[in-house]
């Protein structure tokens, strides 16, 4: 069963505008949401889902990393440190070419956001430069772009934004307080002003973090909180569960109970309504039956191809054949996400 038998039960779902805003919500108020009975937390999550995504698609996205490793930051998560020996070896910025063959092959896998990751602390001018042509040779092939490139200036954001970028990753990882445990190679701040720059540009963000760092259930509310708390929140919520990478900080973390995970996902959905909340790294780990549970509780869109960045996904077939059994429709047609131009 192939990508071509998947896009037969594509169907086209423009999701609901953004809601006012909810908050703000307090650290408490998501603790108790992350504290309820799983099934009556499941019921709630799957009734928000319906409320703003009736149809129940899925979006298929696929993410490339076109600058491999040498990032001076230290992440204790992140294979593509210099400071760790993970066997990651750094790599220069892709070709145009070699890109834009990566991105048609994701669209005719049925994919239709591309995601571009460069592992730079933050990108130069000529880096810029030289994304903001890749971000327009994939945009003419009809896909949603995506980058993620480390911090940006609000000029790189303005100019990524003209070359005709959707979408800007940049994640908050975890709590403000629980932060610099994962890195200190630059503030909680410094995220948060990247994500101002980026919506001053006008492009929508994707924004999230990730769960089985060792952080306590308290800071897993409290990140939930920073991100249903931006104004607006995210257009976007990849919520990551920790891939043990041997060689980085990280890698000895104890696993995230998959329960827990499905919480995340669930209170993510509840408090960020009609974002599309994405069942991001780690889904190898997770089997079939956590990734239905994930789906129910308002998951509806997933990462799509057998790698990210540098550590693996499941296959496109697998995926293909787990939404099959799900009776889960896979989005289809691009639409432009609110508040960006064509």
């Amino acid at each position: 069963m192939g990508a071509n038998d998947l896009q037969q039960t594509i169907t086209l779902h423009r999701p609901a505008k953004a809601a006012a805003p909810q908050g703000p919500w307090t650290v408490e108020a998501i603790q108790a949401l992350l504290d309820k009975p799983l099934m009556d937390l499941l019921f709630e999550a799957q009734t928000v889902h319906r409320q703003h995504f009736p149809e129940g698609d899925i979006e298929l996205a696929t993410l490339l990393s076109v600058k491999t490793g040498g990032c001076p930051e230290n992440c204790g998560y992140c294979p593509q440190s210099a400071e760790f020996d993970t066997g990651v070896k750094a790599q220069k910025l892709m070709e145009v070419d070699e890109v834009v063959r990566a991105a048609q092959a994701a669209k005719d896998a049925g994919a239709t956001r591309f995601c571009m990751g460069a592992a730079w602390r933050a990108p130069k001018d000529r880096d810029v430069e030289k994304v903001a042509v890749l971000v327009e040779a994939v945009k003419g092939l009809g896909l949603q772009t995506c980058a993620t490139l480390g911090m940006l200036e609000p000029h790189h954001a303005h100019q990524l934004k003209a070359a005709g970028l959707d979408y800007y990753n940049h994640n908050l990882d975890t709590a403000p307080e629980y932060y610099t445990d994962v890195v200190d190679t630059r503030t909680y701040q410094d995220r948060l002003d990247t994500l101002a720059h980026v919506r001053s540009a006008g492009i929508s963000v994707c924004c999230g973090g990730i769960v089985g760092m060792g952080e306590a259930p308290v800071h897993r509310a409290g990140l939930i909180a920073q991100l249903a708390n931006l104004n607006p929140y995210p257009e976007s919520v990849p919520i990551n569960s920790l891939v043990r990478v041997p060689g980085t900080p990280l890698a000895d973390s104890e696993p995230v109970d998959p329960f827990d995970f499905v919480r995340m996902i669930a209170v993510a959905r509840i408090t960020m309504p009609t974002a599309r909340v994405r069942l991001s790294a780690g889904r190898q780990q997770m089997g079939d039956a956590v990734q239905a549970l994930c789906f129910m509780a308002g998951a509806n869109s997933i990462f799509y191809g057998d790698k990210l960045l540098v550590t693996g996904n499941p296959d496109v077939e697998a995926d293909t054949v787990l939404l099959r059994k799900l009776g889960l429709n896979a989005r289809q047609v691009q639409e432009q996400p609110e508040g960006c131009a064509a």
